[in-house]
């Protein structure tokens, strides 16, 4: 198995961005939101140039086979931030090899230079493999999570 190496997206990583959202499609076995209204270059370059947005991806042979995108959020209560991992996935014949917890690793270097205090994810009930990674880097909390339309 060849190695993989981690490696943060910049505004100049426009086609890693594109192979970052096909792996999220496939990983997710969503290929209709990450891949029927795929934003632009523009737009894409824009969001990599963004302070509070962060891509990883995990790169084997040249191929992106993973990886993460993660919002930073500055906090008001103290001066510090947190990072939420928003989305990660890793295609399915480079699973259980290290590769999640990898961008993980890679991510809490970055969050370190961002201030952040504590990095935070979701979990889909029934997705045992996300579940037991998460629990075995962080602890657990259990809360409800709400999506309010915006009209």
């Amino acid at each position: 198995m060849p190695s993989v190496v981690i490696r943060e997206l910049s505004a100049s990583d426009i086609a890693a961005m594109h192979d970052l959202l096909t792996v999220f499609g496939e990983g997710f076995e969503d290929t209709e939101t990450y891949g029927a209204a795929r934003p632009d270059d523009a737009y894409l370059k824009k969001l990599l140039a963004s302070d509070t947005f962060i891509a990883l991806a995990a790169i084997s042979d040249g191929q992106v086979v993973g990886g993460l995108a993660a919002y930073v959020l500055e906090k008001f209560e103290q001066a510090r931030s947190e990072v939420y991992i928003y989305d990660l996935a890793v295609l399915e014949k480079h699973r259980r090899q290290g590769v999640a917890t990898a961008l993980i690793e890679h991510l809490k270097g970055i969050a370190r230079t961002h201030g952040a205090w504590v990095i935070f994810v979701q979990a889909d009930h029934g997705d045992a493999p996300a579940i037991a990674l998460y629990e075995s880097l962080g602890s657990r909390e259990d809360v409800l999570h709400f999506d309010i339309a915006v009209e």
